[in-house]
């Protein structure tokens, strides 16, 4: 789509990002202890409970019902944000979004901002578009803080530093708190408590004099208007209740029903992310506060709300049968933790917001498989199941691997801006094509088939440890298998006409 943007720039395709990551030792020893932790606290906290799996079903039920009547939903959740005080802006691509956004902050008078749990932003890339005009951006997750002082990059949906140690995390904030405002301790350590203390203190100054917030939302109410942030650390609280101006960048595919569906999910996230049977933190606000605007601290809330809906490549995404289902996504990040290629590879190596196996699918989708990133990760999965195993909604991501495979390959009808156009296979596939071809004709032919298998095995003791020609990358990092002395079908029609024990 014409304007989708993730958030950052060009990368290079998966497999060579992938081989770097694997040899950064010290990288692949913080995501294995990081990961493991995480996921070993998950299978603790979704065992307790005995309906997990009906759960598990509501919500993908619910999320299937939202995304077939996702038009309806969505002027009902306009109407009830805007009947609450608030206003509604749509957006169909990243650009449109980030100029919304700008004019919104720039109209207020105000060139800082503090920000909190918002993917879909870093998605646009809002941080750079607000700099380009003048205006400073603050994040205020922990993590986040981590990455943008560090002049990094997201790796993790939970966790977006999880790929940096606590002796990195104490160096950055001595050498960079600094420059963005009130300075880490001299003696500062690396002990968690010191280090969230020094946080603490340097983004309470910004908390304090911030009269602008831009934020997201991991649920928006059709039926009342309300969105819903939850979090572990606080910040999101004092992002959105100090502010007078509340912006919300959220995309389109957030929404559900009525209020008795959170129901479901409040208790399907916190177990999934965080490992907790509920979020410190859950935070719901419906249009405008109460708040007099004066300083004096009176009323609550934001006393102006704006809600920006962002599509950027969602309705495309939609119109894809198979790969939709990677809209029910709520961003637990459960898939991550569980998967072996991310395990190794980083989520740096995805080129996107979105890394691991939730990015695998849904990045290729909201971007489209024209550049070589995009079309190298569908690529970037075992296909062993787990993340469809631990993933809260069902969503069934090794078949929407294989689909944006055969996309790749094979190219086809899809989707984009709204429109049906047909695409041209990514390049470097002709060799993939022309073995499918040869296979499906072989396959057609029986006889021709059997004629093979016994050439194979009557061949078996010149078999190469390592394929000729466009074969040789797929043998570079796997083994050919032996060829047996005698194939199944033979075997079979032996062993039919053999006297019965």
């Amino acid at each position: 789509m014409t304007g989708t943007d993730l958030g950052m720039p060009a990368f290079p395709p998966f497999p060579e990002a992938a081989r770097e990551a694997v040899h950064d030792e010290v990288l692949r020893a913080n995501l294995r202890h990081a990961t493991h932790t995480i996921r070993d606290k998950r299978a603790r906290a979704v065992a307790e409970l005995d309906d997990w799996d009906r759960l598990r079903a509501a919500g993908k039920a619910i999320k299937d019902h939202t995304l077939r009547h996702l038009d309806r939903y969505l002027l009902q959740l306009e109407a009830a944000v805007t009947a609450a005080g608030g206003t509604v802006h749509w957006a169909v691509d990243a650009d449109e979004a980030n100029r919304i956004v700008t004019g919104l902050v720039l109209a207020t008078g105000e060139r800082e901002v503090v920000k909190v749990k918002s993917m879909a932003t870093q998605e646009t890339g809002l941080n750079e578009a607000l700099e380009a005009a003048g205006i400073a951006a603050y994040e205020t997750d922990l993590a986040e803080l981590i990455v943008q002082l560090g002049h990094d990059r997201p790796s993790h949906i939970l966790v977006p530093a999880i790929h940096r140690n606590r002796g990195e995390i104490r160096d950055l904030f001595r050498s960079e708190m600094g420059r963005w405002g009130r300075p880490a301790p001299e003696d500062l350590g690396d002990d968690p408590r010191e280090l969230a203390e020094a946080a603490r203190l340097h983004l309470r100054e910004k908390f304090l004099r911030a009269k602008v917030a831009v934020s997201g939302a991991n649920f928006m109410v059709a039926e009342t208007g309300t969105m819903v942030v939850l979090e572990s650390e606080g910040n999101g609280r004092m992002c959105l209740t100090l502010p007078e101006t509340l912006i919300s960048v959220v995309g389109i595919e957030k929404v559900v029903p009525t209020f008795r569906d959170l129901e479901v999910f409040l208790q399907t996230l916190p177990r999934s992310s965080t490992a907790e049977r509920m979020n410190p933190y859950t935070t719901m606000w419906t249009g405008t506060g109460t708040g007099t605007g004066d300083g004096t601290g009176e009323g609550d809330g934001p006393t102006a709300f704006h809600l920006v809906l962002l599509d950027n490549g969602r309705t495309d995404t939609l119109a894809d049968e198979v790969g939709r289902q990677a809209l029910r996504c709520i961003r637990c990040s459960a898939c991550l933790n569980v998967c072996p290629v991310y395990e190794r590879a980083g989520g740096h190596a995805y080129g996107s917001v979105y890394p691991g196996p939730i990015g695998a699918v849904l990045s290729p989708q909201l971007r489209g498989t024209a550049a070589p990133i995009d079309a190298t990760l569908p690529y970037a999965s075992t296909l062993c199941g787990a993340c469809y195993e631990v993933c809260p909604v069902a969503i069934d991501i090794p078949e929407i691997l294989v689909h944006l495979r055969e996309r790749v390959v094979q190219g086809g009808p899809v989707t984009r801006e709204g429109v049906r156009v047909r695409i041209r296979p990514a390049h470097g596939h002709t060799a993939e094509r022309a073995a499918m071809r040869a296979a499906r004709l072989l396959l057609d032919r029986p006889g021709a088939l059997r004629a093979g298998e016994r050439l194979l095995s009557r061949a078996r003791r010149l078999r190469p440890q390592r394929l000729p020609g466009p074969g040789r990358a797929w043998t570079d990092t796997r083994a050919l298998p032996d060829v047996p002395a005698e194939s199944f079908r033979d075997w079979w029609a032996r062993e039919r006409k053999a006297p019965q024990k």
